[in-house]
C-alpha cells in the first residue's frame, strides 16, 4: 500500500533539505511522514513529525484515514508541545496530496514555519522519517510482544503508539545522541544554553 499520493494539481514547495537532516537546536527542522498498519478492523495510518537535532517525536496521530485532517492533528499537538511562533523552522515531508494542501502550507505558516518537500516516491529525501517508521514497526508493530498476532482495531494501534511515543521520547537509547534519550539530548542543550549565557552575564 502507498502512503504517498501526489496531487498533479498542487503547486510544490521546494526541497529545502536536500538529503542534509542535520540541525543545530531543536525546532530548526522537523520531519513528517505518514504510514500504515494493517488490523482487523481496517487500516491504521500513522503520522509522526519528528525533530531533527533530537529525534524527539513532537507530534502524531493515529487514524482511519489518511486525509489532510490527520496531518493537521498531528501538526497541532506539536504546536501544543513545542510552540505556537517557531520561526526559521522548516518542516520536511514527502510529495504526497496531505503536505502539498493549501491546509498543511497555511497551518505550518501560523507557527512560522516553512514546507519543505521532496521527489516523489524517493525514500532518501525523506530518509530520518522513513528510519523512524521503520524502528516504530521493528519495535512495536511486529515486535516481539506481538509474536506474530496481528492488531484487532485502529483504536489498539493509537493506544499502543501513545505508550511507544512517549518511550521514544524519554527512554529509549538513541546512538545518534551519544545514547541518551531525545529528551534528555534537549535538557543538555537548554542547560548548556543558560549556562552559556549566565557566564556572559557575569563577564
Amino acid at each position: 500500500m502507498r502512503t504517498t499520493k501526489p496531487d498533479p494539481g498542487m503547486p510544490r514547495h521546494p526541497d529545502l533539505v536536500r538529503r542534509d537532516f542535520t540541525a543545530t537546536a531543536p525546532n530548526q527542522l522537523w520531519v513528517t511522514d505518514l504510514t500504515f498498519v494493517p488490523t482487523w478492523a481496517g487500516v491504521a495510518y500513522v503520522c509522526f513529525i519528528i525533530d531533527a537535532y533530537s529525534r524527539t517525536i513532537v507530534g502524531w496521530r493515529v487514524a482511519s484515514h489518511m486525509r489532510t485532517t490527520m496531518v493537521l492533528d498531528a501538526i497541532e499537538m506539536a504546536r501544543w508541545s513545542r510552540g505556537t511562533q517557531l520561526t526559521g523552522l522548516r518542516c520536511h515531508s514527502d510529495a504526497g496530496s496531505q503536505f502539498t494542501s493549501i491546509r498543511y502550507g497555511e497551518r505550518l505558516a501560523e507557527i512560522g514555519a516553512t514546507p519543505s518537500i521532496g521527489t516523489v516516491a524517493d525514500s532518501y529525501d525523506n530518509a530520518l522519517a522513513e528510519t523512524v517508521n521503520g524502528y516504530y514497526k521493528a519495535e512495536l508493530i511486529r515486535g516481539p510482544a506481538r509474536e506474530g498476532r496481528p492488531w484487532k482495531t485502529v483504536e489498539d494501534v493509537e493506544l499502543a503508539t501513545l505508550s511507544w511515543a512517549h518511550w521514544h521520547n524519554n527512554d529509549r537509547l538513541h546512538g545518534y545522541l551519544n545514547d541518551v534519550p531525545p529528551a534528555e539530548f534537549e535538557e543538555t542543550f537548554y542547560a548548556t544554553r543558560r549556562a552559556d549565557q549566565t557566564l556572559v552575564g557575569i563577564q
